[in-house]
């Protein structure tokens, strides 16, 4: 009887921790629907374009003009687009996601730029390359944020600084790494004063 007893309460005891373990769901699988191109061209590109203009400075005829964001609306305007930018940097990793719906990139006219073949083929060669590069676009990202929240004009046209150098890295990287550079002209040499 008792060891009966111990077994149904041994029993008792195991199942129900079983059944909640059993129980717990299960990660969510990612569903991408967008692709890389339309993340870029919907989230990523407005957000930053209203990053990098936020802060600016303008030659007038009146002479320079400077803008930054005066009102607690308008730096909660730049910070929506800050948090929108730093998402968009986990939203271009999420796996299966295509780089394109149509293989076919709205810029392939132009000289240098891959393929959309060719962009997958390079990021699949090493995506911790590429997860390193959205992660530098966060991280400038989150300076943004930062300067934001202090309300400085300054660092953020410093930090939008950093976001353009992590769009560039990355596009010079996966999207067009084979496009020719302007050429600057070698600067005038001017003649030293006697």
């Amino acid at each position: 009887m008792k060891l009966k007893l111990v077994v149904s309460i041994g029993a008792a005891l195991v199942i129900p921790a079983l059944l909640g373990a059993c129980s717990k769901p299960a990660p969510t699988a990612f569903h991408p629907d967008a692709s890389i191109q339309e993340v870029m061209a919907h989230i990523v590109d407005p957000a930053a374009d209203a990053i990098w203009g936020a802060v600016r400075s303008e030659t007038t005829a009146q002479g320079l003009k400077e803008y930054q964001p005066n009102s607690e609306a308008e730096w909660l305007e730049v910070r929506h687009h800050a948090v929108a930018l730093a998402e968009a940097a986990n939203l271009l990793l999420v796996e299966g996601r295509p780089i394109s719906h149509t293989n076919q990139l709205e810029d392939a006219h132009v000289p240098g730029i891959l393929t959309a073949e060719q962009v997958k083929s390079k990021i699949a060669e090493d995506p911790a390359k590429f997860a390193a590069a959205a992660r530098q676009l966060q991280l400038a990202t989150q300076e943004a944020t930062a300067a934001i929240d202090a309300k400085a004009g300054p660092r953020l046209m410093a930090a939008g600084e950093k976001i353009d150098a992590a769009c560039e890295h990355c596009h010079r990287t996966y999207w067009y790494p084979n496009t020719e550079q302007p050429k600057w002209p070698a600067p005038i040499k001017t003649a030293a004063k006697p």
